[in-house]
């Protein structure tokens, strides 16, 4: 594996990314179109702008190598790798003009990923790990990357996206953990990852999730010293229940009620 090609390779990804999306965000007429047969799933111009941008580089650097996109779906591959992308995670964000969506992009092999970013164009923040690489850089300059460690649940702070997470029985079950934290925030989307990746809470528990929403984030968070699991302790690269911590007494805790969910 050519670790310092496929880090190049995703950053030259996420910086054509930047490039096509931000024309787009905060944009007057900036509309959405609607892929849920229920509910409300936008997609925007800049979402497919982004995919279109970064599908450019690989074709040009790495064609060999596979691709799931959230917009484009699936294509094949020959090398053992797939980029997994996802270029608005927060499209709810993006139309609303709040700055905590971002561009996904993991490289990864059939066990997961190898290496990530999870970056935000208009803040200017990128996050990587994977690959020996555990860092951010942002208008305050590059630092590492690590997570806060073992804290007491009842000392945590705990995100998700969404208030009802999930089905009944899943809302219930982060409710449940919820209760037990000191401080509950929503609706940060993929920069709750990067806000534990960088020491600044302690869980994201979240629920119907898919590959492309948490490959990213996987990779940051395990480089700088976290843990990622389905709500039961098992991978989740695949998406689903996702229960990211940073630290083990946090993801104990919390595994202890979200195992029981049915």
């Amino acid at each position: 594996m050519d670790s310092e090609n496929i880090k190049s390779t995703a950053h030259a990804m996420a910086d054509a990314a930047r490039a096509a999306v931000l024309p787009f965000f905060r944009a007057d007429g900036l509309t959405a179109d609607n892929k849920a047969g229920q509910g409300f799933d936008p997609v925007t111009e800049g979402d497919r702008a982004a995919e279109r941008a970064m599908r450019s580089v690989l074709a040009e650097r790495r064609p060999q190598d596979a691709i799931l996109g959230e917009e484009f779906g699936h294509t094949e591959g020959s090398s053992g790798l797939t980029w997994v992308l996802d270029p608005i995670d927060g499209t709810r964000a993006f139309l609303s003009g709040a700055p905590t969506w971002g561009v996904l992009i993991a490289a990864s092999n059939e066990d997961g990923p190898v290496f990530g970013l999870i970056d935000q164009p208009y803040i200017g923040e990128r996050f990587e790990g994977g690959l020996g690489e555990a860092r951010m850089q942002g208008p305050q300059g590059a630092r590492a990357l690590r997570v806060l460690g073992d804290r007491p649940i009842a000392d945590s702070i705990l995100f998700t996206t969404f208030p009802e997470v999930g089905s009944l029985e899943e809302g219930a079950g982060f409710r449940a953990v919820s209760d037990q934290v000191r401080l509950t925030r929503y609706g940060m989307d993929c920069y709750a990852y990067a806000l534990l990746a960088a020491g600044q809470i302690d869980l994201v528990i979240e629920a119907g999730l898919n590959a492309y929403d948490i490959q990213a984030p996987i990779a940051v968070i395990e480089a700088a010293g976290g843990i990622v699991t389905d709500w039961r302790g098992e991978p989740a690269h695949r998406g689903g229940r996702v229960v990211a911590a940073a630290g083990q007494a946090q993801h104990a805790a919390a595994l202890e009620v979200l195992s029981k969910v049915t």
